[in-house]
C-alpha cells in the first residue's frame, strides 16, 4: 500500500488547494449573499475568533497621542497664546531627582503640620498652618509637588471651609484658612498623592491617553459589527470612519467595520479600561492606606478657638484666600454674588421655576440636579423617551406652570454604557439652538470624562462651549448660565490612574480661567465637596446636591432688595 501513496500525493495536494481556493472565494463573495446568511457566517467567524484571540476592541493598540495634536480646527494666534498660558498656569513642580525609591518619597504618616502662633483669633481673620513633608525614612523632603488638600471645620456646628495650600517647593507648605465663624475649629489636612505619584499621573495623561477606550456598534439588517473608537486612532491599523463634528471640528474616529459602511453606526459606549499601565516601581506610589488620600496629623494641637469679631479689627490683616463659600449649620453660604435661600418645600421650588425653561448639558454630575428636581417637584411629569437608565436624554414638563426641564449628555468622549449615535450632541451646538432670554436657564457640567486626555483636548472643548456661550449672551443677555466645576472623589490604586483628583484639579483650574470675566455663574463643586464632612464621592451625596440646587435656585430667584425711601 505504501508504494502507491507517492502517486496520490499530487492528487491530494490539488484537492487541498482546490478546497482552500473555494473557501477563499466563499469568504470574498459574502457581500453577494443574503443578509441572514452573512450574519450567520459572520457570527460564526466572530465566535471562532473569540476562541482564538480576544476581540480587537479589548486590546487597544499602544501608541502616543502626541501626533494627534493637529486634529480639530486650527486655533488662532490668540487662542494658541491662551493655550500656552493655561498650560503654564497649571504646570506642576517636578522633583529635583526623578526615579527616587519609595523610601525617599512622601510618607503622610511621618509628615506633620503645625498651627502657627495665632495670638487672638477672631472671625474675619485667618489661620496659618505650616506643613513639613517627610519621607518613609523620616527625613524631611527637599522638594515640593505633593498634592495636598485641606479644610477647617467644626463638627458641632456642621461648619466647614476649604483651605488654600501654597507649595514652597522645598518640602514645606503653608495652608491659609479664612475664619468665618466663632467656636472651636479643627484642621484637616490630606495628602491625596505624593509628588512622585503625580509625575506618574502626568506621564499617563500624556503617553496613555487611550487607557479608557470606546467602541461603537454598526448594524445593517441582520449584520452587525463592533469596532474600537477614540479621539485619535493610528491610521496604519485599518481604515477609519471620520465622525468629526462639522460645526466645531471636534474630532472622533472609529475603525471602519470590515463589512459595513461608516453610516451604519448606531451607538457609542465605553469599551473598557486598559490594564497593567504601571511598572512595578511606579505602582509603589499608589497604595491604599499608605499614600493615597491619607491624613497628615498635627505636631501639637489640631484645633483652636475663634472669637466673635470685635468692633475694632486688627489693622493690616490681609486674607491670603477668599473661598467661594462655606458651610454653617449644614447650609452652604456663598461668599459673594448671591444671597443663599432655602428651597425646602416643593411648592417653593415650583414657584421659583414657574415660566422657566431649564436646559442641563453634560455628564452624570449635572444629571444629579435633574434627578433632584424631579424627586422634589411632583408636578413635573417626565416624558418616556425609552432612554437607557442613567444616560438620557430626559425631559419633564409642568404644563400648568409652564416649566420645562431637559437633560442631555455631552458629546464624546463620554464613558456611558451605551448612547445612541443620534443622541450624541456637542454642548456648543445645543447652545446655538437655544433662543435664550430671561426665561431660560442653562446648566453645564463637563470635566470627569476628559481626565484621561491631554489638557489641550479639554481646552479645545471648552473653547467651543465658550464661543457658544458668548453668542447666546450676545443675542439674549438675560439668559442665566451656570457652570459646575469638578469635585473630589473616592480613590483607590486603580481609579487613581483614570479619575484622580489631580486630573480633576488640573481641569478645574482651566475651566475657571477660561470662563473668568464672562457673565456666567460658577457652582463651586470643588469647594462644596472639600469643605463638607462627607467622604469624597464622584457623585456627591444628597446633602451636597441639596445645597447645590438651593444655590442654583437662589440665582434663578434672587432675593429682591427693598428700595430705600427717600
Amino acid at each position: 500500500m505504501e508504494k502507491y501513496l507517492p502517486r496520490y500525493v499530487p492528487f491530494f495536494t490539488l484537492l487541498a488547494l482546490s478546497g482552500f481556493l473555494f473557501l477563499l472565494w466563499s469568504i470574498t463573495s459574502l457581500e453577494s449573499w443574503n443578509c441572514q446568511t452573512v450574519s450567520t457566517f459572520y457570527q460564526l467567524q466572530n465566535s471562532i475568533q473569540s476562541v482564538l484571540k480576544t476581540s480587537e476592541f479589548f486590546l487597544p493598540v499602544e501608541f502616543n497621542y502626541s501626533f494627534c495634536a493637529h486634529l480639530g480646527q486650527e486655533p488662532s494666534g490668540e487662542e494658541a497664546r491662551e493655550e500656552s498660558y493655561l498650560l503654564k498656569s497649571i504646570a506642576w513642580p517636578e522633583p529635583s531627582i526623578l526615579g527616587l525609591p519609595l523610601r525617599q518619597s512622601s510618607d503622610p504618616a511621618q509628615s506633620y503640620y503645625s498651627i502657627q502662633d495665632p495670638g487672638e483669633l477672631q472671625v474675619g481673620g485667618q489661620l496659618v498652618v505650616k506643613v513639613q513633608m517627610h519621607n518613609f525614612l523620616g527625613q524631611p523632603k527637599k522638594h515640593g509637588g505633593d498634592f495636598l488638600v485641606a479644610r477647617l471645620h467644626t463638627p458641632e456646628l456642621a461648619a466647614g471651609v476649604a483651605g488654600q495650600v501654597h507649595d514652597h517647593g522645598n518640602g514645606n507648605y503653608t495652608v491659609f484658612f479664612p475664619l468665618l465663624w466663632a467656636g472651636v475649629v479643627q484642621v484637616e489636612l490630606i495628602m491625596i498623592h505624593s509628588s512622585e505619584a503625580v509625575m506618574v499621573l502626568r506621564r499617563l495623561r500624556e503617553e496613555q491617553s487611550d487607557r479608557v477606550f470606546f467602541k461603537s456598534l454598526f448594524r445593517s439588517g441582520y449584520l452587525s459589527e463592533t469596532t474600537l473608537c477614540n479621539l485619535c486612532l493610528p491610521v496604519k491599523q485599518q481604515p477609519l470612519c471620520n465622525y468629526t463634528d462639522p460645526q466645531t471640528g471636534e474630532p472622533w474616529f472609529c475603525y471602519k467595520p470590515k463589512m459595513l459602511d461608516c453610516d451604519t453606526r448606531i451607538n457609542h459606549s465605553k469599551g473598557g479600561y486598559k490594564k497593567h499601565l504601571l511598572t512595578v516601581y511606579e505602582s509603589q506610589f499608589f497604595q491604599s492606606g499608605v499614600n493615597i488620600k491619607i491624613p497628615i496629623h498635627p505636631a501639637g494641637v489640631e484645633n483652636v478657638t475663634v472669637l466673635p469679631a470685635s468692633k475694632v479689627r486688627t489693622k493690616g490683616m490681609h486674607l491670603k484666600f477668599t473661598p467661594s463659600g462655606y458651610y454653617y449649620q449644614g447650609s452652604w453660604r456663598p461668599s459673594s454674588g448671591v444671597v443663599m435661600r432655602q428651597f425646602n418645600a416643593s411648592s417653593v421650588i415650583t414657584q421659583c421655576l414657574r415660566g422657566k425653561m431649564v436646559y442641563m448639558y453634560g455628564d452624570s454630575t449635572v444629571r444629579q440636579w435633574y434627578e433632584y428636581l424631579i424627586a422634589h417637584v411632583p408636578e413635573l411629569k417626565e416624558f418616556n423617551f425609552h432612554s437607557p437608565k442613567n444616560v438620557g436624554p430626559y425631559m419633564a414638563v409642568d404644563s400648568n406652570r409652564n416649566i420645562l426641564l431637559r437633560y442631555r449628555c455631552h458629546g464624546p468622549p463620554i464613558r456611558f454604557t451605551s448612547v445612541s449615535s443620534a443622541e450624541m450632541h456637542y454642548i456648543s451646538n445645543e447652545l446655538d439652538g437655544l433662543r435664550g432670554g430671561s426665561d431660560t436657564v442653562v446648566m453645564i457640567s463637563i470635566w470627569s470624562h476628559f481626565s484621561t486626555f491631554p489638557v489641550q483636548v479639554y481646552i479645545r472643548r471648552l473653547r467651543h462651549i465658550r464661543r457658544a456661550v458668548i453668542r447666546l449672551l450676545n443675542r439674549e443677555p438675560a439668559t442665566l448660565i451656570l457652570i459646575r466645576t469638578a469635585n473630589l472623589q473616592k480613590l483607590d490604586p486603580e481609579s487613581s490612574l483614570f479619575n484622580s483628583d489631580w486630573f480633576s484639579q488640573q481641569l478645574d483650574a482651566v475651566l475657571r480661567a477660561m470662563f473668568k470675566g464672562l457673565n456666567v455663574q460658577l457652582v463651586d463643586a470643588w469647594e462644596m465637596t472639600l469643605a463638607h464632612h462627607h467622604p469624597h464621592q464622584l457623585h456627591p451625596p444628597p446633602d451636597i446636591i441639596s445645597n447645590m440646587v438651593n444655590l442654583i435656585l437662589s440665582y434663578i430667584c434672587p432675593v429682591r432688595r427693598k428700595r430705600r425711601r427717600g
